[in-house]
């Protein structure tokens, strides 16, 4: 499958990542979208990565565009720098995806690009733009982009946020695997650093496999943990667990540092826990699309609406986008319209620290609503198409659906989201960065939710 725009920038495998390729769509982006003072790149710790940003860094130099090179840091610190700096950016990352697979994140100097720059980006490179430089591009470096992206947590809630935890920090290969000890160090708690890998491992935060969560679950025992800390690849997406080890979801996440933040406005894809909608602290929940460019698109109107507006957005898989200036327990937290990964594990264990109590607590006292989600990989999307348009005709459904119960309502604005009679929920979707399909449950107890995605992936599996 040829590289292509998913949810969140262009993927596709290494083999077709080719340097002309590569180029070609840097050219592309720096000729239809604007790059400000020039273009910040960074690079995850895929093998891939520096040949690909090299090819990026060749393609903007010579297109006159002044180059940072950042080296390898999270998404969120990149974008960060740059905005900063009033430039663009390109985040080499394949985010959560096996190691053979890479991908582009584009950035305009304002933050994350939106589907209609995407389309800008596909017709440039169709036509093979090709920007007149009268000079090749400066090329610098940041290397304190990574320190500033801990300062601005430190700095917020202050050196005594975490004082008196032992957290754990699963390392992986996380290009925040460093920055995250420096960060719950900074913060005042005792980090220790768990299962560093020197061979790319694809963390899905928002399909966890049993096995991990087994072994983080031992972790959190073996070395009295109050929590382990951890992200995908690019370090746009969190994974955190309780104090009993259990890897807490994204979008509680979400509602959680929501709430610690003071946020009134939430903006949310359809698949996350429709426990939102419940919790009076939220004035107004806008559902949108799967993707952060369509979570930001949400975040945007209600800023036009409504400028001021104490608006936030999240994501099943945890990424956190924070839409005002909000205030920290020790000063000011300006908005980061990108998806983050610190923010929703350092604001929820804050959280319980002031309240006295651990993760675990913080998350039974919102509403009994559980969710789970699974893939199958390697799923061509023309089978994936064939079956959600075979599914979309009633009596098929009706048939899918009759060991769980009777459908109740449909929702379509991304995939089939099908809610039963019963008040669970089972929604079945495409991946829009990888051959995959996805799969997502809502019930009213964990055990629950757990049967319901096991029943649901094997009839998809059939299907297929």
């Amino acid at each position: 499958m040829a590289p292509k725009f998913g949810t969140s920038g262009l993927r596709g495998l290494v083999s077709e990542l080719t340097p002309e390729l590569v180029a070609d769509y840097t050219r592309a982006f720096v000729a239809s979208c604007p790059v400000g003072t020039g273009l910040y790149i960074g690079q995850d710790l895929r093998p891939s990565s520096p040949a690909i940003a090299a090819a990026v860094s060749g393609a903007a130099r010579a297109a006159g565009v002044a180059v940072t090179d950042c080296g390898v840091l999270p998404t969120p610190a990149l974008a960060a720098a740059a905005m900063a700096a009033g430039a663009g950016a390109v985040m080499v990352t394949g985010s959560h995806i096996p190691a053979d697979r890479n991908g582009l994140k584009f950035y305009l100097p304002t933050g994350e690009i939106a589907k209609s720059d995407e389309a800008a980006i596909n017709a440039a490179y169709g036509a093979r733009a090709t920007p007149v430089a009268a000079a090749v591009g400066a090329l610098g470096a940041a290397p304190g982009a990574g320190a500033a992206y801990v300062a601005r947590y430190v700095s917020a809630f202050g050196a005594q946020a975490l004082a008196g935890l032992r957290l754990g920090i699963y390392q992986h290969s996380s290009v925040a695997r460093d920055l995250l000890v420096d960060l719950v160090t900074g913060l005042g708690a005792t980090a220790v650093p768990l299962a560093r890998s020197e061979v790319f491992i694809p963390v899905d935060t928002e399909a966890v496999d049993p096995e991990t969560r087994a072994m983080l679950a031992a972790l959190c025992a073996e070395h009295r943990l109050d929590a382990v800390l951890s992200t995908d690849g690019d370090a746009d997406r969190p994974m955190l667990t309780d104090d009993a080890g259990r890897v807490i979801a994204g979008d509680i996440l979400g509602v959680l540092s929501a709430a610690q933040l003071g946020a009134e406005v939430i903006c949310t894809p359809v698949s996350s826990n429709s426990m939102v909608g419940e919790l009076p602290a939220f004035r107004a929940v806008h559902l949108t699309k799967i993707g952060s460019p369509f979570v930001i698109a949400a975040m945007e109107a209600v800023r036009a609406a409504e400028p001021g507006a104490k608006v936030v957005g999240f994501e099943a898989n945890g990424g956190f986008l924070l839409g005002f200036a909000a205030e920290g327990p020790a000063g000011p937290l300006a908005a980061l319209m990108t998806r983050d990964a610190v923010l929703p594990m350092i604001a929820p264990l804050v959280m319980a620290r002031m309240a006295g109590c651990g993760l675990s607590d913080l998350v039974a006292g919102l509403p009994a609503r559980f969710t789970a989600a699974d893939r199958l990989t390697e799923t061509p999307p023309e089978a994936s198409a064939a079956l959600l348009a075979r599914l979309a005709e009633p009596t098929a459904r009706a048939e899918f659906l009759a060991p769980f119960g009777r459908e109740a309502g449909l929702d379509q604005t991304d995939g089939l989201r099908m809610r039963l009679e019963t008040g669970r929920v089972v929604h079945l979707r495409p991946s829009g960065n990888a051959p995959e399909f996805r799969v997502y449950a809502e019930a009213e107890s964990a055990a629950a939710v757990a049967e319901l995605l096991a029943g649901a992936l094997a009839r998809v599996r059939a299907a297929l």
